[in-house]
């Protein structure tokens, strides 16, 4: 029986696994990789996963107490300073693979990713190279299309194809735990929460336009209140924080409430100290009340 453990498979691409908390499962008797696909990601049909991130022949035997690796996404806050590129490094050791981050997450490579923002980290499969396989029929087989081919050259170093018994590294963006799966693992700290934070993120952002609107129709009242919900919401990001305090301290000036304006301000300048407001389109008011802010953060 030829096997290729799991620890031999990490080792070979040690520069994209040096960062990933691999999910070990023990095997026990009875255990297929049908079965523990089944058990950990609600789909059996996922052991092709399994079989390649271990290295492991289709259809072998899996004998009681080898140790298996579970690959999954993973979810990453963004701490202040970080960008696309050194997220990147840290979880894959190169930072030219950040494109695969942006991709993920539906952000723009030209923008620095949100303060605070919960990413997506698509897992990088190890694919072992059959033959001399092409990156598009790599793409169309974990993709489903050959349209993936560029972006997987680029991931892979931009080698054009691979060849037999190479590793070529596959980012896959969904490879997520099920249920039961997440409740099967020990240790996993808050990770089961993860996708519903990127939810309750993705919530703000559609809130924040209204409140953009109530401002614009003079309705500050309404923008008091709802800009101050948002501010109670746990999982908000940083740049969500600097829009919503913006819009309140245009609502407050507009209610004659300079000092909660002062305040509101104070509160962006500390996620974004050189925060400034177009002059032509800000009422004089509201730069008064930012720039009063400002003087009191340098005293």
């Amino acid at each position: 029986m030829k096997l290729v453990w799991g620890m031999l498979a990490w080792a070979l691409c040690a520069h994209a696994s040096a960062q990933q908390s691999g999910i070990i499962h023990v095997v026990r008797s009875g255990d297929t990789l049908a079965s523990i696909a089944q058990a950990y990601y609600g789909d059996p049909r996922r052991e092709a996963v399994l079989s390649n991130e271990n290295g492991l022949e289709g259809g072998e035997a899996l004998p009681e107490g080898v140790q298996l690796v579970i690959p999954t996404v993973r979810f990453h806050r963004v701490q202040r300073g970080e960008s696309w590129r050194s997220i990147a490094e840290h979880y894959y050791g190169d930072p030219a693979r950040g494109s695969v981050l942006v991709r993920a997450n539906n952000a723009k490579a030209s923008s620095m990713p949100d303060e605070g923002a919960l990413l997506l980290v698509p897992y990088p499969l190890r694919h072992r190279a059959r033959n001399s396989e092409s990156f598009a029929s790599i793409s169309q087989h974990y993709y489903g299309t050959r349209d993936e081919a560029r972006s997987l050259r680029g991931f892979n170093g931009g080698r054009t194809k691979a060849a037999r018994g190479q590793v070529v590294l596959v980012p896959l963006f969904d490879l997520a735990l099920s249920v039961t799966g997440k409740q099967r693992v020990d240790g996993l700290q808050g990770e089961g929460d993860s996708e519903d934070v990127q939810a309750l993120q993705a919530e703000v952002a559609r809130e924040i336009p209204r409140l953009r609107e109530y401002v614009t129709r003079g309705q500050f009242v309404d923008a008091v209140s709802l800009g101050n919900q948002l501010l109670g919401h746990p999982q908000r990001t940083g740049n969500q924080e600097i829009s919503i305090q913006r819009e309140l301290a245009t609502a407050y000036v507009a209610l004659d409430r300079e000092d909660m304006a002062v305040i509101a301000f104070t509160r962006a300048l500390e996620k974004q100290p050189d925060l400034e407001l177009d002059s032509v389109r800000t009422s004089p008011r509201v730069l008064a009340a930012l720039e009063t802010a400002k003087t009191l953060r340098t005293k």
